[in-house]
């Protein structure tokens, strides 16, 4: 790694961990042993609340900074990072770090923002870092803003970058490791709170393919089709796992909420099962936190709030049952039921009020449900463990089998499967936070399977953004469980009978050293390769001229906004604004139609573009209607349209290899 890529690399570490440092003494009585683990997450979600606020005020984002650096001043005054202290978290830095540096191999050996979804995605990383203004400008719809869509997770992405120094483009390949490196620690936590033994288990929630990708391999298949073809497994939709989500690198909502969706399960089994223990001081931060990641969870990607807000609700119930004391309730249990909802929407009260978005048009029923072996080689690990889980269940009340029976009758046979388990642990009533954690999540693909939110994507493909979307956070809950079964297990057998005390020692270094050689093992580039953490980097070979261009660009200030070539959705048109963030007239147009709906006259706009290059004297005017102050003419722009500008009226700013650039005079 050259000498540039490890000082961003450096610098942006530097300030996830004085983020860490900064939360954790504020932690520290309420978590315990785990509020360095807490810190992590909880921190960059304070971080993200501070900095969008000082945009939404029209200010820097640097000063979002100064209030963290201060709680660190006022705890090292405090003598709070005493020698101990620090070692007693190590393990919490050491499994962000592992965790970290695995996926930033993976960045450098495939860093491209060239397919899928990274057009989009760096887009609006760049826009923010260019304009941090609330909401940020859309960088394909010149004169519009973001509050269409979901932004929150790139508003977060793009703030780490800005205030640590580190480009869009090199930022863009920083994210990811470090979501998964949050996951990690939260979902180690978590572990701590189901398990007294191999606690470690529920991170394999995050590494793990699913039954599917093992079929795959079996049957033969190149590397790319184990990981492709094991997420479209139900035809016509979706079944994205973490593992491929991070291996396939696409900076999207639905990946930067995995860290944030292990925190708030994290939090909630907390209070589940330490609410008597707590303070009040401690109940009301853990509150607070709570309402702080479920309240940002819509602007990150609202699709898990529809998950999420049932399950903290259902957890406030059940803290509120299970330590009321009937008319007295000195243990304060309707907290979180009563407070969090509330301080959820408050905390990000002005960004709701802000979105624009035209959401969801309804529920329909679902008339071509899952074929159920398909579904099994999806979820059918889990399932598996957590009908293990259940065999003492229906061995002596076996009349639970027929909670299937009327989901199988109605044609539902991969949701009748998933009903099995589900009635098996509602019929414990125990409530342990495991079993809360599985019913939830065979909930969630249970009703996948029976009902989708009506989006636009088409009759075909009706049901996939429901299951793409749902599927996800269904893997984490039921994921969890699993493993914390799995972990029960294990404890019960006491591998340590047949386990060498010098092995078991050495299974956690293997373990690392795997995981960090495994990216260089494993073909994971797709053909993109480049050794680098710029995704950008390979423009230099594949586009020169567009990547000199972009240079310029990049180095512009101003409201500026700029005419190219539009070509369709992922194509390497709209590739200008998609890499400088400055706005364009249209770019990727049915991402835009799908955001903004009929009334953004998207036709209109790809029309007045190629009236812009091809009718000179409609090329002023039409720019100005826009408020188009740069014009882009290069390879893509000469095979789209027939170019005829009017050179003379136009201010030429650039012109290198086989690229132009004008600017409308003054």
């Amino acid at each position: 790694m050259s000498e540039p890529y490890l000082i961003s690399v450096l610098a942006w570490l530097a300030v996830v961990k004085a983020l860490q440092l900064s939360v954790w003494p504020a932690l520290d009585r309420t978590f315990g042993n785990l509020a360095a683990a807490a810190a992590y997450p909880a921190s960059i979600l304070a971080f993200t609340a501070v900095s969008w606020y000082l945009g939404h005020a029209g200010l820097p984002l640097w000063p979002a900074l100064l209030p963290f650096l201060a709680l660190i001043a006022y705890a090292g005054s405090q003598r709070f990072y005493t020698p101990e202290r620090l070692r007693s978290a190590a393990v919490w830095d050491l499994l962000f770090l592992v965790s970290f540096l695995f996926m930033l191999e993976v960045r450098y050996i495939n860093p491209t923002i060239s397919y899928a979804e990274k057009f989009m995605d760096h887009a609006f990383i760049a826009s923010i870092m260019r304009d941090p203004s609330v909401p940020p400008l859309d960088p394909w719809y010149a004169g519009g803003t973001l509050s269409v869509y979901y932004y929150l997770g790139y508003w977060l992405t793009a703030a780490l970058g800005l205030v640590s120094g580190v480009p869009s483009t090199v930022t863009f390949n920083l994210i990811l490791p470090t979501v998964l490196g949050l996951a990690v620690v939260a979902l180690y936590a978590l572990g701590h709170l189901l398990l007294t033994r191999f606690r470690w288990l529920p991170v394999l929630v995050m590494f793990i393919p699913n039954p599917s990708a093992i079929y795959h391999i079996l049957i033969g298949d190149s590397w790319f089709d184990v990981l492709w073809g094991s997420t479209r497994t139900i035809a016509d939709t979706i079944n994205e796992y973490p593992l491929f989500s991070m291996l396939w690198g696409d900076v999207h909502p639905h990946v930067i909420s995995l860290f944030n969706q292990a925190l708030l399960l994290f939090l909630l089994v907390f209070a589940y099962t330490r609410w008597d223990s707590l303070s009040v001081r401690g109940r009301w931060l853990v509150c607070g936190l709570a309402a702080l990641s479920l309240g940002i969870m819509p602007g990150i990607n609202s699709w898990d709030v529809l998950v999420y807000a049932p399950v903290a609700l259902a957890f406030g119930i059940l803290i509120w049952w299970r330590y009321s004391r009937m008319r007295r309730d000195p243990n304060a249990s309707w907290m979180v039921l009563a407070a969090v909802p509330p301080l959820s929407i408050a905390a990000f009260l002005p960004y709701y009020l802000q979105m624009q978005s035209p959401g969801i048009e309804g529920i329909g029923i679902v008339t071509t449900p899952s074929d159920p072996i398909a579904f099994l080689l999806v979820h059918g690990f889990f399932l598996a463990v957590l009908i293990g889980s259940c065999a003492r269940e229906i061995g002596e009340r076996p009349y639970l089998l027929l909670a299937a029976a009327p989901l199988a009758l109605a044609g539902y046979l991969a949701a009748a499967v998933a009903a099995v388990p589900l009635a098996c642990l509602v019929a414990r009533r125990r409530f342990s936070a495991t079993d809360l954690l599985a019913v939830m999540g065979l909930a969630i693909v249970i009703a996948a399977e029976l009902v989708y939110l009506n989006d636009n994507m088409g009759e075909t493909y009706y049901r996939m953004n429901t299951v793409f979307k749902l599927y996800l956070p269904a893997w984490i809950l039921m994921g969890t469980a699993s493993f914390a079964v799995l972990g029960k297990w294990l404890a019960a057998a006491d591998p340590g009978r047949w386990i060498p005390g010098r092995t078991a020692r050495v299974l956690p270094v293997a373990a690392v050293a795997f995981l960090l050689a495994a990216p260089f093992a494993v073909n994971i580039d797709f053909g993109y390769g480049s050794r680098t953490l710029d995704g950008a980097a390979y423009l230099e070979t594949s586009h020169p001229d567009d990547a000199a261009a972009v240079a310029y660009l990049r180095g512009l200030e101003g409201d500026l906004r700029i005419v190219e070539a539009e070509g369709g959705d992922y194509t390497y048109y709209s590739r200008i604004s998609s890499f400088t963030g400055i706005p364009t007239i249209i770019g990727m147009p049915f991402h835009e139609y799908m955001w903004r709906g009929d009334g953004a006259n998207i036709p209109e706009r790809s029309a007045d573009v190629r009236a812009i290059y091809e009718q000179p004297a409609r090329t002023i005017p039409l720019m100005q209607k826009y408020n188009a102050t740069l014009l882009y003419v290069g390879d893509a722009e000469r095979e789209r349209y027939r170019v005829s500008i009017p050179t003379d009226a136009l201010e030429l700013i650039y012109d290198e290899r086989n690229v132009q650039i004008y600017r409308i005079p003054a």
